[in-house]
């Protein structure tokens, strides 16, 4: 994980020590923490954490490899110690627990305790990591890039947070019950805020009931006196928490925080007369929303709503980001998808002025339960509207097929040669081409970036 000061300590060793209720031994301080040797950097304390977590985490895949087969190579990358939980080779500081799971959780724990700072954790199904950097700059605070929001990243980015951090954001994710509430707790958030909730990740939720409850426990880690911010439409679900201190925003006339299109790419946010108008990077209702919720936020911990201009014009990668290449515009939306923010990026790339055509590049989305079929069979009133579709994955397959027989339509069983051949070979300067697809299509493949260097330079 890049570091934001290289040269700064985070723990003494004296202090690793503490945290793992291990006998006090001499060691190096430690500049960053590390799980993958391939990202290390001189002075991290290597973690050599099991690619089987066993049944008390749910992984997508469960492997045989084993971090303690990389400490020397974590070793001779620049690490000056390594926490594990089996014996390893080599004469050099080594801190031994009985699982390094827990022991990661255990640095976590102790760096919370000695944090000073207001914090935030959210929540949600899409834009979690949006709303992470927006708040990042808006407040400012501490965060870390990327999604780290399970049970590795969320307990890493606590560890490596640090002691004097003015304000810390964390982000909770989830595809199976019960893994927000103990995130929760283990980040005992002062502010916790759930952004949406959508049918996403839901293949292992029974409805969309189960998966609203399971946001809404995000409170349960919330620090005595806290706050839960959550989107106007949800305050009055039978799922919200009652008799705690909610505050809202949306685009409601009665949310706490209301957000008002003006003009462009530009918003209004209002809370008890005070108003502020920005630029939402990006644009769009959905990351006004986001950007509303970053500024409900500031409200709870008595920021200026005029804070909000800090938040840059860029988005985090594959968020919506946009690249000039040889006269072609491309919109990168190749992060994630889910049915709420594949309709939301089908708007922006109808309402984009264009000289050319606009052509959508979409993945199928994942996890989405006994109605897959369905979302993406209603993607094609708006897909249909652009001028060349590609459609990728089988679930994708049902788009293509009811886009009718007239339309400029491309299908591909996967993120491949072919697909990349065709879509270079297809566009031309003028053109706005949109990407998007779930997480392990094109963002996996790095599809975007192969596709800029296809065509030319990015101009940015």
């Amino acid at each position: 994980m890049q570091r934001k000061d290289s040269e700064r300590i985070l723990w003494a060793w004296s202090e690793l020590c503490d945290a793992l209720k291990l006998p006090q031994s001499d060691g190096p301080s430690v500049l960053g923490i590390c799980f993958d040797s391939r990202q290390v950097q001189p002075g991290d304390l290597f973690i050599a954490l099991p690619g089987d977590p066993g049944p008390r985490f749910n992984v997508s895949q469960r492997t045989d490899r084993d971090g303690h087969d990389f400490v020397n190579d974590a070793l001779q990358k620049g690490a000056v110690g390594a926490l594990v939980h089996k014996s390893v080779d080599g004469n050099h500081p080594v801190l031994r627990v009985e699982d390094t799971i827990d022991g990661l959780w255990n640095l976590a724990r102790h760096r919370r305790k000695q944090l000073r700072c207001p914090v935030v954790a959210v929540t949600g199904s899409s834009g979690k990591t949006t709303l992470k950097s927006f708040m990042s700059q808006a407040l400012p605070a501490f965060s870390t890039e990327g999604s780290y929001n399970n049970y590795i990243g969320l307990p890493l980015s606590i560890a490596i947070t640090p002691r004097d951090a003015d304000a810390a954001v964390y982000e909770i994710g989830t595809n199976h019950e019960g893994e927000i509430a103990p995130l929760s707790r283990l980040a005992q958030p002062n502010v916790a805020v759930v952004l949406n909730v959508l049918p996403v990740h839901i293949g292992y939720f029974p409805n969309i009931d189960a998966l609203t409850i399971e946001k809404f426990s995000i409170y349960q880690g919330v620090s005595k006196n806290g706050t839960l911010v959550c989107l106007d439409a949800l305050s009055d679900s039978e799922f919200a928490p009652r008799n705690v201190d909610i505050k809202t925003f949306g685009f409601e006339s009665s949310a706490t925080l209301r957000v008002q299109h003006t003009s462009g790419h530009c918003y209004a946010f209002s809370r008890s007369g005070v108003n502020v108008e920005v630029e939402v990077p990006g644009g769009g209702n959905h990351r006004a929303e986001t950007l509303a919720a970053t500024a409900a936020v500031l409200s709870v911990l008595n920021v200026p709503l005029t804070n909000l201009r800090n938040v840059a014009g860029t988005l985090p990668a594959g968020r919506g980001n946009t690249h000039l290449v040889n006269g072609v515009r491309i919109i990168d939306e190749s992060y994630n998808a889910n049915p709420t923010s594949m309709r939301a990026a089908l708007r922006g790339l109808l309402d984009l002025p264009a000289n050319g055509r606009r052509i959508a590049v979409l993945a199928q989305m994942n996890e989405l339960g006994d109605e897959a079929v369905q979302y993406h069979t209603e993607l094609a009133g708006l897909a249909g509207q652009t001028d060349i579709v590609f459609c990728v994955g089988d679930l994708m397959r049902h788009l293509y097929e009811n886009l009718g027989s007239t339309g400029d339509k491309h299908f591909f069983e996967t993120v491949n040669r072919d697909l990349m051949n065709r879509l270079t070979d297809v566009v031309s300067a003028g053109d706005v081409v949109m990407i998007k697809g779930s997480h392990s299509y094109f963002w996996e493949a790095k599809f975007v970036d192969q596709f800029i260097a296809n065509i030319g330079t990015d101009q940015g």
